[in-house]
């Protein structure tokens, strides 16, 4: 069986598809699971175990008749069993009704007319679940397996040197993603967590745990979020995987992950590390499972920045 899914959004949407793709592989051993994203979200697949080929196609982008035209194309050429549309898009339907694949399953609402099978599009639900109830119409209704990854032995290696690198190998850490690099974009708030609040939180955490570092990722976009908290004289760490996989390999050596609603959460979860997210206008319930690991803070303005360091602090110390 050869199936293919339609997955747009980012880093972070496709890491929440994972539990999907790897249920329809435990059930289907033999299939081959493609996936078409956004040229921006490829690199999740890194620590993927499930697909075999991974397309872009920029969802978002002003594509042409003739763009869409050479994606219809392509998934046609490809002689697939099977669909799956992810989004809710009128066109991403269409799209898929023109290639002739025999099975074509998405969402109740927009485009509904040209799948074969829908599901009920159930949002309040955890992400990864939402996404999962796109198997029923394979028979497959067990509840979504948990999140995981498969991190490449390089991107372990690597982040085992950079541990010994940072002097933290021994000790432990206390990781911190508050940067803008990975960020998931949200049209409704912003999701920034300013610098002056985790410089009091680093402060705190300096005061009360003195001998466990605090380690900051610094991705592409965040040299100034790290330059700010170097000038205010904090005792920090920072390390910079430039992959996905590096990344999960360092916050799975994490004593505990501080970090927004972003890619990095939900690696996070995959690699199971006690994790404390910052949540703006997002139900933490749709952004991480059901766990003692695993704690939302939501903002009471739906602005990530009004959410108080003392509410952060108490919540990372049990107060």
């Amino acid at each position: 069986m050869r199936v293919v899914a339609l997955v747009p959004g980012g880093i972070g949407d496709q890491i929440l598809f994972f539990p999907t793709l790897d249920d329809l592989k435990r059930y289907y051993p033999n299939a081959q699971l493609d996936v078409v994203v956004e040229p921006r979200s490829k690199a999740a697949y890194r620590v993927s175990k499930s697909v075999h080929e991974v397309l872009t196609f920029d969802y978002k982008d002003r594509n042409s008749l003739a763009d869409w035209g050479n994606l219809v194309g392509t998934i046609r050429d490809r002689e697939y069993d099977v669909a799956i549309a992810v989004g809710q898009s009128w066109l991403v339907g269409l799209l898929l009704w023109l290639t002739g694949i025999p099975t074509r399953i998405g969402y109740q609402g927009k485009g509904a007319a040209f799948f074969t099978n829908v599901v009920p599009f159930k949002p309040s639900q955890y992400g990864a679940a939402v996404y999962h109830d796109l198997l029923e119409p394979l028979g497959i209704k067990s509840p979504s397996p948990e999140l995981a990854v498969n991190v490449p032995k390089p991107d372990i290696d690597w982040a085992q040197n950079e541990q010994k690198r940072l002097g933290v190998s021994e000790t432990g850490y206390v990781l911190i993603h508050g940067g803008s690099s990975w960020i998931s974009p949200s049209p409704v708030a912003d999701t920034i967590y300013p610098v002056e609040n985790w410089q009091e939180i680093i402060q705190d955490f300096r005061y009360k745990q003195p001998d466990l570092p605090v380690v900051v990722i610094q991705g592409p976009d965040d040299e100034q979020f790290v330059r700010s908290l170097r000038d205010s004289s904090l005792d920090i760490k920072v390390t910079s995987p430039d992959n996905v996989g590096k990344l999960a390999a360092m916050i799975g050596g994490a004593n505990l992950m501080l970090t927004t609603d972003s890619s990095p959460l939900h690696l996070s979860v995959a690699v199971q590390t006690y994790t404390i997210a910052l949540v703006g206008p997002t139900d933490p319930a749709r952004l991480l499972p059901k766990s003692d690991k695993f704690l939302g803070i939501k903002s009471p303005t739906a602005r990530v920045a009004d959410i108080s360091p003392k509410t952060v602090l108490e919540k990372i110390w049990g107060g």
